[in-house]
């Protein structure tokens, strides 16, 4: 497993809850079925991450399959906390530098 982007991960995961975003109970699987980008139109950002990303990298990366070649979290996290009025610097931080290391997989490897 690639532990680099397991530990940014684990960081994001540990962000959200301090930040008091991580969700206790999952929404419907309807809700989880969105065909819309990000599920905008079933799910809040924090959820998203939490209940899609998260665990499809995480499978990915137990499975040993291939990760994405892109990924541009960060611009539409800027947009939705900036509407939220919480600091949130520490987080947007952890998903440029996700971004970075699945936009550049060579190297993100161990």
């Amino acid at each position: 497993m690639n532990t680099n982007v397991a530990a940014v991960l684990i960081d994001i995961e540990a962000q959200l809850r301090q930040m008091n975003l991580w969700d206790k109970i999952p929404p419907s699987s309807q809700a989880l079925a969105s065909p819309e980008p990000f599920c905008v139109d079933t799910l809040t950002l924090p959820q998203w991450l939490q209940f899609v990303f998260i665990p499809t990298i995480y499978e990915l990366l137990e499975t040993g399959q291939a990760l994405p070649q892109a990924c541009s979290i960060t611009p539409m996290a800027e947009e939705f906390f900036q509407r939220q009025g919480q600091p949130v610097e520490d987080l947007l931080g952890l998903l440029r530098k996700i971004d970075d290391m699945l936009s550049a997989p060579e190297q993100a490897q161990d």
